[in-house]
Parts: structure tokens; C-alpha cells; sequence
């Protein structure tokens, strides 16, 4: 049976589109706890896309210069610094409402256990804008430890021309993890998240990552055998080498692109025919 030329030139041309860079204004986040079952938690992770202009943090700076990042270092509340990206620059990148969203683990409310993931979908918007991505989530249970991208840049997820430059993998190390600098850090002392007693101690020291200090590995193994809000023991800390958390972010294909792979499957058994 013979092939009409011109549908066969039309449909090979609609490929040659499909192989250039792909452009999506959706892609797939999936976070996961790595760390050991009786180890440490997170609370929901607060997530945006920009433009490059939101700073979550910087190392060796007061935690107060950075609205939003206080509450969510010592409580794990994600509303204020949401507040803060919206009315950053960086929300509302040229013209084009960027976007943010803090997403709960699928297991023990309000803290995402060890083993545990979830996969979500996030709305670019435009992709020529909004071309790198951000998250920021407390370690449970702490006083005010944190992971959170302190570079914007980091980790770019399209380029110039909105061509998506993934699979993004976004690794997160015991090494990686912040002292926000704001209380105290003990282990009987309001730890949040913790059913521990006790007073919070309130302090003004600048952010730091986590085991820069010879007293962190001490502080961190204190918490075992205490018990979380939501009933679990902890029986294990973690290490500065240790992964404790993988964010991978993919491309979701346009609907048209499943029905070009279609055709193309079609054109396939009309050849062989």
C-alpha cells in the first residue's frame, strides 16, 4: 500500500520539531526522605520556580535578613516565605507570575518520614522567565535546621530560549543542612516537632552549615531515643556524607506529543504493510 508523500513529508517534518530541545511550561518534581527509617524527618517542602532575583538565604548572614526563612527554620512554616517570593522581583518576572507551592510528604502529617516521596506537577508559567528552581524545608526534629538552595542560580531547569535542560537531580547531603542561627540547639530545649520539654533559648549567630562546628555531630545524636510529635522514635542520625534527600525534575510532554507518537507508530504499520 502506498504512502501519500505530502502526509509522509508533514509528519516527518512535525519530528524533526519533536527532536529539537524540548519546551514545557509543567514539569514532574519528585522529593524524596533518603534518609535511614529511624532517622531524621522534613516538614513539607516550600518549592518555586523564578526568574534567578529570590535569595532564600545566604550563608554567614542573619536569618532575619530573609523574610519567611525564620519561621520556616524553627517551625517549618512555609506561608511566610511564600509571602515573601510573591512579593519578591523575582514573583513577578517580567510580566509572567512565577510559582511557588509548599508540598506535604503523602505519609505522616505534618512531617515526611524516612522512605518516604511524593511526585507533584508544577506550573512553569513561562519558561523564558521562570528558568531556575528553588525549595527550602526544616529537619525534623531540630531547633532551626534547614535544606534550602542559598545560590538562586543553582539549579536551572531551561535555558534562554525555554528549552528545558533536565532531567534536573538535586542532591541533599547531611552536609548541606543549615543552622539558621536562631535558637539554641538542644535536644530538650523546644526542639520542634519533638515531644522533648523545655524553654526555647533564643540566639543571634549567622547561618551556617551544619558540621562546622565540632559540637554538631553531639547535638544531632542527642535526639536518639526521643520521640517525634507524630509518635516515632528516633533511633539513628545522620552524617555529613550522608544523602538525605534527592529532588528529580523532569518534563511533562505536551498533550500534542502523545498524539504525534501515535501517528508516527501508524506511519510505522502502514511501512510495514
Amino acid at each position: 500500500m502506498k504512502i501519500n508523500k505530502i502526509a509522509t513529508r508533514s509528519l516527518l517534518a512535525a519530528l524533526a520539531i519533536t527532536a529539537m530541545p524540548a519546551s514545557a511550561d509543567t514539569v514532574s518534581v519528585q522529593i524524596e526522605n533518603t534518609m535511614d527509617s529511624d532517622s531524621f524527618f522534613f516538614t513539607p517542602f516550600w518549592v518555586g520556580v523564578h526568574n534567578g532575583g529570590f535569595d532564600s538565604y545566604n550563608g554567614g548572614e542573619l536569618s532575619s535578613n530573609f523574610p519567611g526563612l525564620v519561621s520556616l527554620a524553627e517551625v517549618g512554616n512555609t506561608a511566610p516565605i511564600s509571602d515573601a517570593f510573591s512579593a519578591s522581583a523575582a514573583g513577578l518576572a517580567g510580566g509572567a507570575q512565577s510559582t511557588a507551592a509548599a508540598v506535604a510528604f503523602e505519609g505522616d502529617a505534618p512531617v515526611f518520614s524516612p522512605g518516604e516521596s511524593t511526585v507533584f506537577n508544577l506550573d512553569i508559567g513561562d519558561p523564558t522567565v521562570n528558568r531556575y528552581f528553588s525549595y527550602a524545608s526544616m529537619v525534623v526534629p531540630s531547633n532551626d535546621l534547614f535544606v534550602a538552595n542559598g545560590n538562586p542560580f543553582a539549579h536551572m531547569l531551561f535555558d534562554a530560549g525555554g528549552n528545558f535542560t533536565g532531567p534536573v537531580v538535586i542532591e541533599v547531603y547531611g552536609r548541606d543542612v543549615n543552622d539558621n542561627g536562631t535558637e539554641f540547639n538542644s535536644a530538650v530545649n523546644d526542639a520542634a516537632f519533638s515531644t522533648n520539654d523545655g524553654q526555647a533559648i533564643p540566639e543571634t549567630q549567622l547561618i551556617r552549615n551544619l558540621f562546622t562546628n565540632s559540637s554538631d555531630p553531639d547535638y544531632l545524636d542527642s535526639f536518639i531515643g526521643s520521640t517525634t510529635a507524630n509518635g516515632a522514635t528516633i533511633g539513628s542520625a545522620f552524617g555529613a556524607n550522608d544523602l538525605i534527600a534527592r529532588i528529580t525534575i523532569n518534563s511533562v510532554p505536551a498533550p500534542g506529543s502523545a498524539a504525534l507518537f501515535g501517528a508516527i507508530g501508524l506511519l510505522g504499520m502502514r511501512r510495514r504493510r
